[in-house]
């Protein structure tokens, strides 16, 4: 029945009763026993649970080979007590008991820090993919007429799907597991970009459903990804990989501001769609084959890491229905997406309109501009996992998760507000830019602040809430931008950056009053 053991259990084992620890150990034939002594007189320890967990060793239906003497096990089974999925049950238990917990297999990359690496790709791309078109644009226009009014219905198409994917995104993905939802993301935002250049040629109608419909797919993805490292990061390094994931947007950003304006001096503006697009179709490959909704269906996981991983996630089957009712009647629900709001008004506001400002107020030409543009992003994608590795630390080292939440997400919202301030009463343009990348560098800290609080209060549901807080920030990139043009037309930079700075300062008191750090939605 069970090819789970290198151990024939004795007759003492079968004569009724779950097996006891010194029947796995000590039953069997002098012979049998002979092997694990000398194996643990050479310092080798047998890890007999090392494979207990695995799902490819779990064969109920095929009978293991035996030696002479010795009964079938599913015959035993019979004769005992239990049924043959109480016996099974026993013995995963022992073998759980047996295991040393944050234990790993030596030589083997954690399979969890595998799927990090995905995720972290899969949002480089999807920046890249973004991006592309803040450069391709410009040659677009010309080539097509395009008047100012008509870019910017371009550039917004794209929001238009990715609001609509937020939430449906989020259930999706806690519906069905997180695996699907992002690999569907990325084939489906990648084959849009693909598109772009046709849909062109084909007239401007054509060239807003594509666009909207690349939208659609980037949406779903923040959700998915938030609900996969749910079930596969301990929240002793969950700081650390969302991090990481979102540092990939950052350099998403550089790669795309660097690599297009190449590709289109060297090959034309669809050059830079074609490439883009295709690198999803690459990763999707990969994704498909090494990826896993939740570690329990990974059959290539180790048993230690495994462990490590159920002890201190909440992996269970994904979720039927969405409870609503509890989810919004949670003030710590609310204080997340009133903050996302407040933090994406400055934090799209300044990725924006930055390159305006530098032109405008500093004087930068546009080559300068675009140069300097780099600057914050990498300053993000460097703070990000520094903050990352502090909030992790101070969680291990005993400091509650609430604690550690609200001391990152203020650092994330009093910080831009600081550097923001200080703007007006500065003349030189260097300390200008220094003082935009120290804003978003010190913002880059809401990835283990906010960013990181939806795992915490509903890992079950991460997904889910996601969705609900992003949609909420989504809606102030799209207000605040067109908010930032009517400022500038009827005030100054100053009167936008007071704004900016009023909503960081609400978000601060906001979220140290009602987030928390503790599981608050099962």
């Amino acid at each position: 029945m069970l090819r789970l053991l290198p151990l024939s259990l004795s007759a003492q084992c079968r004569s009724g009763g779950p097996p006891s620890h010194r029947c796995f150990v000590d039953g069997g034939s002098p012979s049998q026993r002979a092997g694990p002594r000398l194996l643990a007189n050479k310092g080798v320890r047998v890890r007999v649970r090392r494979r207990a967990l695995r799902g490819a060793d779990v064969q109920p239906d095929t009978p293991p080979s035996r030696r002479d003497g010795d009964k079938p096990l599913h015959a035993d089974a019979e004769q005992g007590e239990g049924s043959g999925v109480e016996l099974l049950d026993s013995i995963k238990k022992l073998l759980l008991e047996d295991a040393e917990p944050g234990e790993e297999e030596q030589g083997q990359f954690p399979k969890r820090w595998a799927i990090v690496f995905l995720c972290f790709s899969a949002f480089l791309l999807c920046n890249m993919d973004r991006v592309n078109m803040s450069i391709a644009i410009m040659p677009m226009s010309a080539e097509y007429g395009w008047n100012p009014q008509t870019v910017g219905l371009i550039q917004s198409s794209f929001f238009w799907g990715y609001l609509l994917t937020q939430i449906a995104g989020g259930i999706w993905a806690d519906k069905v597991g997180g695996k699907t939802v992002l690999g569907f993301g990325v084939i489906w935002w990648s084959v849009a970009t693909a598109l772009t250049p046709v849909a062109a040629k084909l007239g401007l109608p054509f060239l807003l459903v594509v666009r909207a419909f690349m939208g659609i797919g980037e949406g779903v993805a923040m959700p998915a990804m938030n609900n996969i490292l749910s079930k596969w990061v301990p929240v002793s390094e969950r700081s650390r990989s969302l991090a990481l994931v979102y540092s990939g947007m950052y350099l998403g950003s550089v790669t795309g501001l660097a690599f297009s304006p190449f590709l289109i001096y060297k090959f034309g503006w669809p050059s830079v769609f074609y490439s883009f697009g295709s690198l999803g179709t690459v990763w999707f490959a990969t994704w498909a084959a090494k990826a896993y909704s939740t570690p329990l269906e990974d059959p290539g996981i180790s048993a230690e890491e495994k462990k490590l991983i159920i002890s201190e996630t909440t992996s269970g089957e994904p979720v039927t229905t969405i409870p609503w009712g509890v989810i919004l009647s949670k003030p710590p629900v609310w204080a997340l997406i009133a903050c996302h709001f407040c933090h994406n008004w400055g934090t799209f506001i300044l990725l924006t309109w930055m390159p305006t400002y530098y032109n405008q107020v500093l004087k930068f030409n546009l080559t300068e501009s675009s140069l300097f543009c780099v600057l914050p992003w990498l300053t993000m994608a460097i703070s990000a996992n520094v903050g990352g590795w502090i909030a992790d630390t101070l969680v291990s080292r005993g400091t509650s998760v609430t604690t550690v939440r609200k001391i990152m997400q203020s650092i994330g919202f009093l910080g831009p507000a600081f550097f923001l301030s200080q703007l007006s009463h500065i003349d030189s343009p260097a300390l200008a830019v220094l003082c935009m990348a120290c804003s978003q560098g010190s913002d880059a800290f809401s990835q283990s602040g906010l960013y990181s609080n939806h795992q915490d209060i509903g890992p079950r549901y991460a997904g889910v809430l996601l969705g609900l807080s992003n949609t909420a920030g989504v809606l102030a990139g799209v207000f605040g931008t067109a908010a930032t043009g009517y400022i500038l037309q009827h005030g100054s930079w100053d009167d936008v950056f007071k704004l900016s700075v009023t909503l960081y300062l609400v978000g601060t008191v906001i979220w140290n009053l009602f987030s928390t750090g503790e599981k608050i939605i099962d």
